[in-house]
């Protein structure tokens, strides 16, 4: 697109062309407001399908009906119900059937993905991530590495801006695996940093991590569903990433998980095993002796949790449908739009405040998410906006993370968000 307008007619004519504009009607829009709800939080927790009952009710309908022979007779039988995602959840992250399992949640995934790629012996003890990782992660690698008996003192090296800057520069991540070399046990950064919004490189980081002998995984809580992913061509190891934020799948949703097909059948990795992970010819043997199933399935620990999954499935059809090149392709133009429309309100309002987009201007370092420095405004800026009906998100010291998700945010709403913006400064 080579000129944009901030104005209604132009935001409405883009709507009427947008390959993807039925779309939005597939999903409900919140109307606890009394004013119209302009919905920027996807990449926090997605907005439901509509059909998203109607898949859940079918399995409550099983379980009344059925008890526990659901597993069986279900017409989606629950014994194998996870492979009714796979090949749908494969496709969004670009990898293939055997690499991918849904399970779990995405922290729990996290750990045990690093009980079998976080193994530190001898001198390779040390694991690299970027700093100011969302908690959970930040907690995760910190007790794996206590696990090991190590010192996270010496032996997690967390990369961060450079003083002034924002961003972490890819050459400092790369330069940083190739000074610690032989003594890197791992790699492990989010795809996405959920702060700013900044997309990473991760075939040149799993290259750079190969090539000194490490291993190299991802949480891809703010990718998966947001970024056209290539999983398995990038050769990264392992990933996770949970299915409630730009996947639409219901609060705290299952999660997704993916293991390289090269490390698809190796019993002698250490794992934490459960009767799930079993090959599942002989799962109902009792056997002793853990003997996993080939793939991602194989870091399984327990039955599926059916309802969540009917949630995400319902949510995966409604992606196949839309194929994620159409999704990428409106991502990009939507995102560019509301960084116009940003631009146009600060470049009006300077002499009051300005707005800095600390999120890359470079379409192909971020998804949808814009990350925005509020300047000469404090939280009451971000209070007047949610006051106007705006769902967006206030991350402390002064930032403001609006996501438009491009299966039900329009351009319209994006118009709509900076004549909201202007009106909210003080």
């Amino acid at each position: 697109m080579s000129q944009f307008e901030n104005t209604l007619s132009f935001a409405q004519q883009q709507d009427a062309v947008d390959p993807l504009k039925s779309f939005r009607d597939k999903f409900y829009m919140p109307n606890f407001h009394e004013k119209q709800v302009r919905y920027f939080t996807g990449n926090s927790l997605g907005l439901q399908p509509k059909s998203t009952k109607e898949y859940i009710v079918e399995e409550l309908d099983a379980w009344a009906k059925y008890g526990v022979e659901g597993h069986f007779l279900a017409k989606k039988p629950w014994f194998s119900y996870h492979e009714n995602l796979t090949n749908k959840i494969a496709k969004v992250v670009g990898a293939q059937p055997l690499e991918v399992v849904v399970t779990h949640s995405l922290t729990t995934n996290i750990h045990l993905l690093m009980v079998s790629f976080y193994q530190p012996k001898g001198k390779r003890t040390k694991l690299i991530c970027e700093a100011k990782a969302f908690p959970s992660d930040q907690y995760a690698l910190e007790t794996q590495v206590k696990f090991h008996g190590l010192n996270i003192e010496t032996d997690l090296i967390e990369i961060a801006p450079r003083e002034g800057e924002h961003l972490i520069r890819e050459e400092d991540i790369l330069a940083k695996i190739e000074e610690v070399g032989d003594e890197l046990a791992l790699v492990m950064i989010g795809g996405v940093n959920y702060y700013t919004g900044q997309l990473f490189d991760m075939k040149k980081i799993t290259e750079a991590a190969h090539k000194v002998g490490a291993y190299a995984g991802f949480d891809l809580a703010h990718a998966a569903g947001n970024i056209n992913l290539q999983l398995h061509d990038w050769g990264v190891d392992f990933a996770a990433w949970c299915s409630y934020k730009y996947l639409n799948s219901s609060p705290g949703g299952v999660s997704g998980l993916f293991v390289h097909e090269r490390h698809s059948y190796k019993p002698e990795l250490p794992r934490f095993a459960g009767w799930w992970g079993y090959d599942k010819e002989t799962r109902f043997l009792m056997n002793p002796g853990f003997n996993p199933m080939k793939g991602a399935e194989g870091w399984q620990l327990s039955n599926a949790p059916i309802i969540g999954m009917a949630a995400h499935l319902a949510s995966l059809d409604i992606f196949d449908e839309a194929g994620m090149d159409r999704i990428g392709t409106k991502r990009d133009l939507l995102t560019a739009y509301l960084e116009f429309v940003i631009d146009d309100i600060s470049e009006k309002n300077k002499e009051r405040c300005s707005f800095e987009i600390i999120t890359p201007r470079d379409k192909t370092k971020r998804g949808a998410q814009l990350s925005i420095l509020a300047h000469g405004q404090g939280k009451a800026l971000f209070d007047a906006l949610s006051d106007e009906g705006v769902v967006a998100d206030w991350r402390e010291p002064n930032v403001i993370r609006v996501a438009p998700a491009p299966l039900y945010n329009s351009f319209e709403d994006v118009y709509y968000f900076g004549q909201l913006l202007e009106k909210s400064i003080k």
